[in-house]
C-alpha cells in the first residue's frame, strides 16, 4: 500500500470528564453559541482538521453504555452512573442522534464502539438496525419517531473495547468466542456500504492476545484494535507533569513514543501468520501521551495541559503510522476535547487550540497522499543520535495535485540543525518551496486561556532547491516544519 490513508488522522471522543459535556455538547439551552446543542467554536475548529473519523462513546465507557438510554426526548432519557470516570451522573443528553449529527456536521466517518462487557447480542444487533436499516421494522420505526427518517452511514463498528480489563476482564480465548458471536449480528443493512467490523485487540506488548484472537477469529473481522500510550516516566502511578518537567523528561517522552514502531512491527508479524494477505487492518484506536492530571482537577477526568513536547510526540507517532502503511489502516488519538492529549481545551465560553491541534492541522496534507521514501542527512554528527534518540525525523508524500509535502522534526531541545534532502527528479530545481513551522520558547511552551496563541504555526521559508536537486533546511530547536513543494 503506497498511500497514507486519511483514517490514520482520526480522533476519539469518550464520555469522560469534560470531553462530551462542556467540550462538544453544551445543550440547546446554553448561552454558549451552539447549533442544536453542539458548541460552534469547537465544531469550527475541528472542521479545519479535515477529521476523517470519530470514535464514540468509548473507551471504557462503551462497555457500560446502553444506547437506548440516549435516544428519544432528552427530558425522558435515563441517567446513569459513569462508573469508570469519576462516578458522576451521565445524563445521556448526548446520544446516538447527537453523535451522528456531529459526524455529519464534521463530514467525517462514524466509528461506534459497541457494548460487549455488559450488553447483549440483541442490544448490539438492534443498535446497528436502528442506525443503518431502512425497512419497516420496530427499530426503524423508533428511529423515525425520534426524528430521523433516513438511515445513517456507519462505516466502522467496534465489537467491544479493552475487554481484557474494563470491558469484562476476559481471557483472549473467551473474548474471541464472544467476538464471533456478537459480530454475527453486526449486519450489513446497506449492502453497498458494508460495516467495517473491528475486534478488540491488545494493549502494548500483550502479544498472546493478538495471537489467540487472530487464530480464532481473524476470518470474521475486518480490523483488530491496538492501544498504546506514551508515559514519559514509564510509571503509571506517577506519569509526570505536562509542564515544568525535568530536562531528561523531554527525551524520555520521545524514546517511549518510539516503542510504537517496535510494537506495531511485532503485532503485525503475528497478524501476518494468520492473515498473510493483510486483509485485516491494525486499528490503533487509542494512542497519545498521558500525563498526571492538572492539579486541582478531578483525577478521573484526565484533564491535562498540552505542550510543544506533546505536539512533537504526535508528529513522531504520525510518521510511524506512515511507515506502517501496509497494516495500520486507522488511528484515533485520545482524545478530542479536554481529555488526555486533546486537540482543544475549553473553560466555560472560552476555547483554545493546543499545540497538538496545530500539528494535526499542519500535517493533514499527508492524508490520502502517496507515501514517498525519504532519506534525511545532516552534516552535524550530533544530529545522528543522543541518548539513543535520533534528533531528526521526516516523512514525505505527494498529493493528488502533484505537490510534495515534507514534515520534518528536530527533537533537539537546545540546538538548531541543518538537514538536507536530495530530490532525484531532474525537474526539482526551481520549484516553488513554502513552509510553516511550529516551535516555542521553551520545551513546555503551551497555550493558555489568557494567552491562547503562544504556540502557533508561523511561516517558514527555506532556501530554494539547488540545481543539483538539494533542499537544505535550517531547523530551529524543538520544532516541526511542514514544507510544500510545487
Amino acid at each position: 500500500m503506497d498511500n497514507i490513508p486519511r483514517e490514520r488522522y482520526g480522533h476519539f471522543a469518550e464520555h469522560l470528564g469534560r470531553c462530551i459535556h462542556e467540550g462538544i455538547w453544551v445543550g440547546e439551552d446554553s448561552d454558549i453559541p451552539h447549533t442544536r446543542g453542539l458548541r460552534n467554536d469547537v465544531v469550527a475548529a475541528l472542521k479545519k482538521l479535515s477529521i476523517p473519523g470519530l470514535r464514540w462513546p468509548g473507551g471504557c465507557f462503551a462497555d457500560e453504555y446502553h444506547w437506548q438510554d440516549g435516544i428519544g426526548p432528552r427530558n425522558k432519557r435515563r441517567p446513569m452512573i459513569n462508573n469508570h470516570w469519576g462516578g458522576v451522573v451521565e445524563s445521556n443528553q448526548f446520544g446516538t442522534h447527537e453523535f451522528m449529527d456531529l459526524v455529519e456536521t464534521l463530514g467525517c466517518d462514524a466509528y461506534i464502539a459497541g457494548n460487549v462487557g455488559s450488553g447483549t447480542v440483541r442490544e448490539m444487533q438492534e443498535w446497528v438496525e436502528y442506525l443503518t436499516a431502512n425497512v419497516d421494522s420496530a427499530m426503524v420505526q423508533l428511529r423515525r419517531t425520534n426524528g430521523r427518517k433516513e438511515p445513517w452511514r456507519v462505516r466502522y463498528f467496534g465489537v467491544g473495547n479493552e475487554n481484557w480489563i474494563c470491558g469484562g476482564k476476559m481471557r483472549p480465548e473467551f473474548y474471541a468466542d464472544e467476538y464471533r458471536r456478537y459480530q454475527t449480528c453486526v449486519r450489513h443493512h446497506q449492502p453497498d456500504r458494508p460495516i467495517y467490523r473491528i475486534a478488540c485487540g491488545a494493549s502494548e506488548d500483550d502479544f498472546r492476545w493478538t495471537e489467540v484472537v487472530m487464530e480464532r477469529a481473524a476470518d470474521y473481522m475486518d480490523g483488530l484494535s491496538f492501544h498504546f500510550y506514551t508515559i514519559p516516566t514509564d510509571d503509571w502511578e506517577d506519569k509526570g507533569s505536562a509542564t515544568g518537567f525535568a530536562p531528561e523528561q523531554w527525551s524520555a517522552a520521545f524514546r517511549r513514543a518510539t516503542r510504537m514502531d517496535e510494537l506495531l512491527t511485532k503485532h503485525s508479524a503475528i497478524m501476518d501468520r494468520f492473515d498473510p494477505e493483510k486483509r485485516v487492518g491494525l486499528i490503533v484506536d487509542e494512542w497519545g501521551i498521558w500525563h498526571n492530571v492538572e492539579p486541582g482537577t478531578n483525577p478521573r477526568f484526565l484533564y491535562q495541559q498540552n505542550t510543544l513536547r506533546d505536539a512533537l510526540v504526535a508528529a513522531q507517532t504520525l510518521h510511524i503510522f506512515h511507515r506502517h502503511r501496509e497494516r495500520v489502516r486507522m488511528a484515533n488519538i485520545a482524545q478530542t476535547v479536554n481529555v488526555l492529549q486533546a486537540m482543544i481545551l475549553t473553560e466555560g465560553p472560552r476555547m483554545l487550540c493546543t499545540p497538538t491541534y496545530h500539528v494535526f492541522e499542519m500535517m493533514k496534507v499527508h492524508q490520502d497522499s502517496t507515501f514517498l521514501p525519504i532519506a534525511l542527512s545532516s552534516s552535524d554528527e550530533t544530529a545522528s543520535a543522543a541518548d539513543d534518540l535520533l534528533l531528526l525525523d521526516a516523512s514525505a508524500s505527494r498529493d493528488s495535485d502533484g505537490r510534495v509535502h515534507l514534515s520534518v522534526i528536530n527533537f533537539d531541545p537546545d540546538r538548531s540543525h541543518d538537514a538536507s534532502i536530495t530530490f532525484l527528479a531532474a525537474d526539482a530545481a526551481g520549484k516553488s518551496v513554502a513552509g510553516r513551522i511550529l516551535t516555542g520558547e521553551t520545551c513546555d511552551a503551551n497555550n493558555t486561556f489568557d494567552d491562547p496563541k503562544c504556540v502557533m504555526p508561523r511561516d517558514f521559508t527555506p532556501d530554494p532547491i539547488s540545481e543539483t536537486g538539494q533542499l537544505t533546511l535550517q531547523l530551529p530547536a524543538r520544532s516541526i516544519a511542514l514544507i510544500s513543494i510545487s
